[in-house]
């Protein structure tokens, strides 16, 4: 593989993305997220896509505008509260949601990364995660279509826990403030979230950068995911790098 790993265009990154590909895609809320990739998929026309991510974007942006487009058939997130149409798509069994205790889904994804198959948690145990039965996809009528099957579960030292299984995926996309030619990335202060983790999940990871620099240029000290883990690297416009969106904006009143 070429050490520099920079493409023309974000079109041109996600172009061999297929139907029913699964993604891990970064960011927490807005924050962080692929933006410019996802709306490059959304062009591309890819369906049938399962989602690992934190949460499905808004309505109108990050993965809320491929839910409106119903290109999204399986989402994996720990919260879906900004999103109606995710809420409408999910209780009327159109979409197919698992749902993870967040600190799960992080490491679920770390594990992924690196090579570990399952762990052991405490979190979830005596809950409808470790004994199966949640609603996954719901039928027409509102009854359960798929629920969740039962997991291992094990003691340890006198507690209990679950078996959570790692998550490894065919893509992964997300967003850093600053990366190289070689793809080694630094996210900045939140947007760090769950980019890193997202990346090291998948087995081909797309990097969209806010400002490229050369190698060499990066103090290795301040890297926060190491080009190793990255396959290709979108550049962004200053205005691509600029459109960022607010989730909820909370403002004092005038006195």
């Amino acid at each position: 593989m070429a050490l520099d790993k920079v493409v023309g265009s974000a079109a041109e990154a996600v172009a061999d993305i297929p139907s029913g590909a699964s993604l891990a895609v970064g960011g927490f809320g807005l924050n962080g997220i692929p933006s410019v990739l996802i709306a490059a998929l959304l062009e591309q026309g890819a369906e049938d896509l399962r989602v690992v991510s934190n949460n499905c974007g808004v309505d109108d942006w990050g993965l809320g505008l491929l839910l409106a487009e119903k290109r999204i058939s399986r989402m994996t997130s720990s919260y879906v509260g900004e999103n109606k149409e995710f809420e409408r798509q999910y209780l009327h069994g159109e979409l197919e949601v698992e749902l993870i205790p967040q600190g799960t889904l992080a490491e679920r994804l770390r594990a992924g990364g690196a090579g570990i198959p399952a762990f052991y948690t405490p979190a979830g145990v005596g809950t409808q995660v470790a004994e199966g039965g949640m609603p996954w996809r719901y039928a027409a009528d509102g009854t359960i279509a798929i629920g969740s099957p039962a997991k291992e579960t094990r003691e340890f030292d006198g507690r209990e826990y679950v078996l959570e299984r790692g998550i490894v995926t065919d893509f992964a996309l997300v967003r850093a403030s600053v990366g190289d030619r070689h793809g080694n990335l630094v996210f900045d202060k939140a947007t760090r979230n769950f980019n890193p983790l997202a990346a090291t999940a998948g087995r081909i990871t797309i990097a969209e950068v806010e400002h490229l620099v050369e190698p060499g240029e990066l103090d290795p000290q301040t890297v926060h995911l190491p080009g190793v883990f990255v396959q290709r690297v979108v550049a962004l416009t200053p205005e691509q790098a600029a459109d960022k969106r607010i989730e909820r904006r909370t403002v004092t009143k005038e006195s």
